[in-house]
């Protein structure tokens, strides 16, 4: 995935175009270690400058013929959501989709794949403030009420603002591996584990003891360190000083999601980084990584990832899986996102 097209029109968000022109553009001859050198293009149905949200202007590069090869197609949210989309636009979404090329939309961005009907019967997210407007307007759309990101049938939609950074690095990841992910993530100074479960609002105070989570903060940090024993909830609860009830309640408000949940989700990235770094087996990966079993881990990998250790690792080091008794070719595969997980609380 390094041709991506940002569909540009006007009245888009300014904040929206830097997050990905962070991820995926940059200055001619950008070269950041560990990371690709993609190709970003801003498409648009003509070639005029177009006024952006914010007192700014955008000029396009490409048509939207452009989209027809790309990689990935991205839509970044309009500030008015209910503003109608150019039907050459709509119709280039539809194309792309029926080509089968992974398209994201950020914030309300939601709003211009409903528009396009790629929405109908499908989960999609939006910013919290405009969920019951999409709701109403495009009542065929299945709206998730929390989550950060969440995938249908290769259409990814973000919630609000930082949201669309999230969602960003989890396409890197999916499609390049973590250690691609994070490289990104670094020169963004941001943080590359943010999953799509986390709510995207959390309606609760701040705790009233800032120890409580400094507390938790260590947990996770020193959880980290030790992924491979593997700790376990209660074991977690006792090294922040909590009952696991208490600390399960204080964890969810804090990050927004489980310490089951979050304690899968790290161990699932550190199993896809042992794939794209080392060789050793899937036996060893999974113990590495902290899994009951073997079988364990083939589970829960295929879940969230759509493929299976030894087809995961072939991709990410461009080549295809070999099948049983035959050597394996040089054959480059496609390392697109996947949809198959999803990406609630457990």
């Amino acid at each position: 995935m390094q041709r991506v097209a940002l569909v540009a029109r006007p009245g888009v968000r300014s904040f929206d175009l830097a997050v990905i022109n962070e991820v995926w553009g940059g200055p001619p001859g950008r070269v950041r270690p560990g990371v690709p050198a993609f190709e970003l293009r801003r498409c648009a149905a003509g070639p005029d400058p177009l006024p952006l949200a914010d007192g700014l202007t955008l000029t396009p590069d490409r048509g939207l013929d452009w989209l027809a090869g790309a990689d990935l197609v991205v839509v970044p949210a309009l500030s008015d959501p209910a503003g109608p989309t150019d039907g050459a636009v709509l119709e280039a979404l539809r194309e792309a989709h029926r080509r089968g090329t992974p398209i994201a939309a950020l914030c309300a961005g939601a709003f211009v794949l409903a528009e396009a009907g790629l929405l109908d019967g499908r989960r999609a997210v939006t910013h919290w403030s405009l969920l019951a407007e999409l709701k109403e307007r495009h009542p065929a759309v299945l709206v998730e009420d929390a989550a950060l990101f969440v995938a249908d049938c290769g259409l990814w939609t973000s919630a609000g603002v930082a949201s669309g950074i999230d969602l960003c690095l989890h396409l890197v990841r999916e499609a390049h591996g973590s250690e691609v992910a994070a490289a990104v993530a670094r020169t963004m100074v941001t943080g590359p584990f943010r999953t799509g479960a986390t709510a995207q609002y959390l309606d609760r105070p701040v705790p009233a003891a800032a120890r409580t989570a400094e507390a938790l903060a260590a947990v996770r940090a020193r959880a980290l360190g030790r992924l491979h024993e593997p700790p376990d909830v209660a074991t977690l609860a006792s090294w922040a000083g909590m009952s696991p009830r208490s600390f399960a309640r204080h964890f969810r408000a804090e990050t927004g999601t489980t310490p089951h949940r979050w304690l899968l989700d790290r161990r699932l990235d550190e199993a896809r980084r042992l794939l794209e770094r080392t060789d050793h087996p899937v036996a060893e990966v999974a113990r590495r990584a902290g899994f009951g079993s073997e079988v364990t881990f083939r589970q829960h990998f295929s879940a969230a990832v759509g493929s299976g250790p030894r087809a995961y690792r072939a991709a990410a080091r461009g080549r295809e899986e070999p099948a049983p008794g035959q050597k394996s070719t040089s054959a480059r595969t496609s390392a697109r996102p996947t949809d198959s997980s999803s990406y609630r609380s457990q």
